[in-house]
Protein backbone atom coordinates (compact mmCIF):
# COMPACT_ATOMS: atom_id res chain seq x y z
CA UNK A 1 0.00 0.00 0.00
CA UNK A 2 1.27 3.20 -1.24
CA UNK A 3 1.30 6.22 1.34
CA UNK A 4 -0.45 9.20 0.15
CA UNK A 5 1.12 12.60 -0.52
CA UNK A 6 -0.14 15.89 0.41
CA UNK A 7 0.44 19.40 -0.18
CA UNK A 8 2.10 21.41 1.82
CA UNK A 9 -0.39 23.35 3.15
CA UNK A 10 -1.45 20.71 5.21
CA UNK A 11 1.19 20.76 7.35
CA UNK A 12 1.56 24.77 7.74
CA UNK A 13 -2.19 24.33 8.85
CA UNK A 14 -0.75 23.22 12.59
CA UNK A 15 1.25 25.40 14.69
CA UNK A 16 3.82 22.90 15.36
CA UNK A 17 6.62 25.35 16.98
CA UNK A 18 3.76 27.61 18.52
CA UNK A 19 3.39 28.58 22.11
CA UNK A 20 0.15 26.89 23.37
CA UNK A 21 -2.54 29.70 24.40
CA UNK A 22 -4.64 28.55 26.95
CA UNK A 23 -4.18 28.41 31.03
CA UNK A 24 -3.92 26.20 33.42
CA UNK A 25 -6.65 25.66 36.35
CA UNK A 26 -8.50 22.74 37.71
CA UNK A 27 -11.32 20.84 37.15
CA UNK A 28 -12.96 18.47 39.93
CA UNK A 29 -9.94 18.49 41.98
CA UNK A 30 -7.31 17.82 38.73
CA UNK A 31 -5.19 20.64 37.56
CA UNK A 32 -6.41 21.03 34.03
CA UNK A 33 -5.36 22.97 30.83
CA UNK A 34 -8.17 25.02 29.81
CA UNK A 35 -8.55 26.83 26.13
CA UNK A 36 -11.19 28.35 24.31
CA UNK A 37 -13.91 30.42 25.55
CA UNK A 38 -17.13 29.33 24.53
CA UNK A 39 -19.85 29.27 26.71
CA UNK A 40 -22.26 26.95 25.23
CA UNK A 41 -20.10 23.78 24.42
CA UNK A 42 -17.30 21.95 25.83
CA UNK A 43 -14.50 19.10 25.28
CA UNK A 44 -13.21 16.95 27.76
CA UNK A 45 -9.63 16.15 26.06
CA UNK A 46 -8.27 12.62 27.59
CA UNK A 47 -4.67 12.72 26.87
CA UNK A 48 -2.42 9.91 25.97
CA UNK A 49 0.92 8.52 27.77
CA UNK A 50 2.78 11.97 27.38
CA UNK A 51 0.39 13.34 29.58
CA UNK A 52 -1.38 16.97 29.69
CA UNK A 53 1.39 18.88 29.47
CA UNK A 54 3.03 17.56 26.41
CA UNK A 55 3.04 20.48 23.92
CA UNK A 56 1.45 18.91 20.73
CA UNK A 57 -1.33 18.10 22.58
CA UNK A 58 -1.97 21.48 24.29
CA UNK A 59 -1.68 22.54 20.56
CA UNK A 60 -4.02 20.33 19.66
CA UNK A 61 -6.52 21.63 22.33
CA UNK A 62 -5.92 25.10 20.99
CA UNK A 63 -6.74 24.07 17.21
CA UNK A 64 -10.41 22.63 18.56
CA UNK A 65 -11.12 25.72 20.44
CA UNK A 66 -10.51 27.96 17.77
CA UNK A 67 -11.67 26.00 14.72
CA UNK A 68 -14.39 24.12 16.60
CA UNK A 69 -15.38 27.23 18.35
CA UNK A 70 -15.68 24.92 21.92
CA UNK A 71 -14.02 25.65 25.75
CA UNK A 72 -11.24 22.68 26.13
CA UNK A 73 -10.80 21.15 29.47
CA UNK A 74 -7.70 18.71 29.46
CA UNK A 75 -7.21 17.71 32.68
CA UNK A 76 -4.07 15.29 34.24
CA UNK A 77 -5.54 12.13 34.85
CA UNK A 78 -2.10 10.48 36.04
CA UNK A 79 -1.90 12.25 39.07
CA UNK A 80 0.67 14.34 38.45
CA UNK A 81 2.82 11.84 37.51
CA UNK A 82 4.80 12.67 34.23
CA UNK A 83 6.64 10.20 31.74
CA UNK A 84 10.06 11.11 30.35
CA UNK A 85 8.56 12.03 26.72
CA UNK A 86 11.87 11.68 24.95
CA UNK A 87 12.14 8.05 25.48
CA UNK A 88 8.65 7.81 24.35
CA UNK A 89 9.00 9.37 21.28
CA UNK A 90 11.67 7.49 20.67
CA UNK A 91 9.87 4.36 21.19
CA UNK A 92 12.26 3.24 24.27
CA UNK A 93 8.72 1.25 25.84
CA UNK A 94 11.14 -1.28 27.89
CA UNK A 95 13.73 1.21 29.08
CA UNK A 96 13.53 0.30 33.01
CA UNK A 97 13.00 4.03 33.77
CA UNK A 98 9.94 4.57 32.30
CA UNK A 99 8.83 1.83 34.67
CA UNK A 100 5.77 1.04 32.46
CA UNK A 101 4.57 -1.67 34.07
CA UNK A 102 4.23 0.26 37.88
CA UNK A 103 2.85 3.57 35.78
CA UNK A 104 0.19 1.07 34.37
CA UNK A 105 -0.80 -0.21 37.86
CA UNK A 106 -0.96 3.50 38.98
CA UNK A 107 -2.91 4.83 36.36
CA UNK A 108 -5.04 1.82 35.92
CA UNK A 109 -8.37 1.97 34.22
CA UNK A 110 -10.25 1.54 37.68
CA UNK A 111 -8.05 3.58 39.33
CA UNK A 112 -8.62 6.72 36.74
CA UNK A 113 -12.25 5.74 35.43
CA UNK A 114 -13.72 7.85 38.47
CA UNK A 115 -11.84 10.65 37.80
CA UNK A 116 -12.46 10.87 34.29
CA UNK A 117 -16.29 10.58 34.91
CA UNK A 118 -16.70 13.46 37.62
CA UNK A 119 -14.76 15.87 35.09
CA UNK A 120 -17.30 14.70 32.03
CA UNK A 121 -20.60 15.48 34.38
CA UNK A 122 -18.84 19.21 36.18
CA UNK A 123 -18.86 19.78 32.26
CA UNK A 124 -22.26 18.58 31.57
CA UNK A 125 -23.45 21.15 34.31
CA UNK A 126 -22.16 24.11 33.08
CA UNK A 127 -22.44 23.46 29.29
CA UNK A 128 -25.52 23.39 26.71
CA UNK A 129 -23.15 20.47 24.40
CA UNK A 130 -20.56 18.54 25.68
CA UNK A 131 -18.19 16.27 23.75
CA UNK A 132 -14.97 14.46 24.40
CA UNK A 133 -11.74 13.39 22.81
CA UNK A 134 -9.35 11.17 23.63
CA UNK A 135 -6.10 9.60 22.87
CA UNK A 136 -4.01 6.31 23.03
CA UNK A 137 -4.79 5.86 26.81
CA UNK A 138 -7.90 8.12 26.23
CA UNK A 139 -9.55 6.08 24.18
CA UNK A 140 -11.11 3.46 26.78
CA UNK A 141 -12.20 6.60 28.57
CA UNK A 142 -13.81 8.03 25.62
CA UNK A 143 -15.41 5.02 25.16
CA UNK A 144 -16.71 4.79 28.43
CA UNK A 145 -18.18 8.37 28.63
CA UNK A 146 -20.29 6.85 26.28
CA UNK A 147 -21.41 3.88 27.68
CA UNK A 148 -25.32 3.03 27.83
CA UNK A 149 -25.03 2.89 32.02
CA UNK A 150 -25.34 6.59 31.68
CA UNK A 151 -28.54 8.19 31.29
CA UNK A 152 -28.69 10.63 30.01
CA UNK A 153 -25.75 10.45 28.48
CA UNK A 154 -22.66 12.18 30.02
CA UNK A 155 -21.78 13.73 26.83
CA UNK A 156 -23.07 14.48 22.77
CA UNK A 157 -20.34 13.11 21.23
CA UNK A 158 -17.06 11.09 21.05
CA UNK A 159 -13.71 10.91 18.84
CA UNK A 160 -12.32 7.83 19.64
CA UNK A 161 -7.99 7.91 18.10
CA UNK A 162 -5.97 4.66 18.61
CA UNK A 163 -7.13 3.64 21.67
CA UNK A 164 -5.01 1.50 24.27
CA UNK A 165 -6.55 -0.66 26.74
CA UNK A 166 -10.03 -0.74 24.99
CA UNK A 167 -11.85 -3.85 25.14
CA UNK A 168 -14.29 -5.68 23.63
CA UNK A 169 -17.30 -4.97 25.84
CA UNK A 170 -16.30 -1.37 25.51
CA UNK A 171 -17.79 -1.94 22.06
CA UNK A 172 -20.52 -4.27 23.44
CA UNK A 173 -21.84 -1.15 26.20
CA UNK A 174 -21.84 1.41 24.12
CA UNK A 175 -24.63 3.66 23.95
CA UNK A 176 -26.04 6.05 21.56
CA UNK A 177 -23.63 8.89 21.51
CA UNK A 178 -22.02 9.78 17.94
CA UNK A 179 -18.46 8.42 17.64
CA UNK A 180 -15.84 9.36 15.47
CA UNK A 181 -13.16 6.47 15.50
CA UNK A 182 -9.97 7.68 14.29
CA UNK A 183 -7.79 4.38 13.31
CA UNK A 184 -4.20 4.35 11.52
CA UNK A 185 -3.67 1.24 9.66
CA UNK A 186 -0.93 -0.74 11.92
CA UNK A 187 -2.14 -0.40 15.51
CA UNK A 188 -1.09 -3.05 18.31
CA UNK A 189 -3.32 -1.96 20.70
CA UNK A 190 -6.34 -1.28 18.40
CA UNK A 191 -5.54 -4.47 16.19
CA UNK A 192 -7.79 -5.60 13.18
CA UNK A 193 -9.69 -8.28 15.24
CA UNK A 194 -10.91 -5.73 17.57
CA UNK A 195 -11.72 -3.17 14.93
CA UNK A 196 -14.00 -5.37 13.55
CA UNK A 197 -16.00 -6.07 16.28
CA UNK A 198 -16.21 -2.60 17.02
CA UNK A 199 -17.56 -1.66 13.73
CA UNK A 200 -20.06 -4.22 13.54
CA UNK A 201 -21.43 -3.84 17.47
CA UNK A 202 -21.36 0.09 16.86
CA UNK A 203 -22.88 -0.02 12.78
CA UNK A 204 -24.47 -3.13 12.45
CA UNK A 205 -25.94 -4.23 16.02
CA UNK A 206 -26.24 -0.38 17.75
CA UNK A 207 -26.90 1.61 14.88
CA UNK A 208 -25.02 4.86 16.41
CA UNK A 209 -23.88 7.42 14.35
CA UNK A 210 -20.44 6.66 13.85
CA UNK A 211 -17.65 8.15 11.29
CA UNK A 212 -14.35 5.72 11.12
CA UNK A 213 -11.49 7.68 9.54
CA UNK A 214 -8.72 5.06 8.34
CA UNK A 215 -5.20 6.08 7.59
CA UNK A 216 -3.05 3.93 5.51
CA UNK A 217 0.64 3.27 6.19
CA UNK A 218 0.98 5.14 9.69
CA UNK A 219 1.13 4.20 13.31
CA UNK A 220 -0.62 4.28 16.59
CA UNK A 221 0.53 7.39 18.40
CA UNK A 222 0.82 9.09 14.85
CA UNK A 223 -1.97 11.44 16.08
CA UNK A 224 -0.32 13.32 18.80
CA UNK A 225 3.14 12.66 17.98
CA UNK A 226 3.24 14.17 14.47
CA UNK A 227 7.12 12.81 14.18
CA UNK A 228 8.13 15.19 11.19
CA UNK A 229 10.76 12.28 10.73
CA UNK A 230 8.56 9.38 10.48
CA UNK A 231 6.88 9.39 6.54
CA UNK A 232 3.43 10.71 6.73
CA UNK A 233 3.01 10.85 10.18
CA UNK A 234 2.54 14.52 10.06
CA UNK A 235 0.12 14.91 7.62
CA UNK A 236 -1.88 11.78 9.33
CA UNK A 237 -1.74 14.37 12.33
CA UNK A 238 -3.05 17.30 11.18
CA UNK A 239 -6.19 15.30 9.33
CA UNK A 240 -6.86 13.81 11.98
CA UNK A 241 -7.12 16.61 14.11
CA UNK A 242 -9.11 18.13 10.48
CA UNK A 243 -11.75 15.10 11.69
CA UNK A 244 -12.00 15.83 14.93
CA UNK A 245 -13.11 19.21 14.25
CA UNK A 246 -15.90 18.15 11.59
CA UNK A 247 -16.82 16.27 13.89
CA UNK A 248 -17.28 18.47 16.84
CA UNK A 249 -18.62 21.44 14.59
CA UNK A 250 -21.29 18.46 13.94
CA UNK A 251 -22.37 17.97 16.63
CA UNK A 252 -21.85 20.68 19.86
CA UNK A 253 -22.64 23.60 17.53
CA UNK A 254 -26.07 25.37 18.51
Amino acid sequence: MSTPSFSSCCLRSFAWDGTPSGRESTLVSNPAYITGTNPSAAVLYIHDALGWKFTNARLLADHFAKEANVAVYMPDFFGGEVLDAKKILAGKWTDPALDLVGFAKRNAREVREKEIFEAARELRGKYKKVGTVGYCFGGWGVLRLGAKEHEPPLVDCVVCAHPSWAKNEDFDNYGSVPIQIISPEVDRQFPDEMKVHAFKKLVSDNGVPVAWVHFPAVEHGCMTKGDESVTGEREAMVRGKDAAVGWFKQWLSG
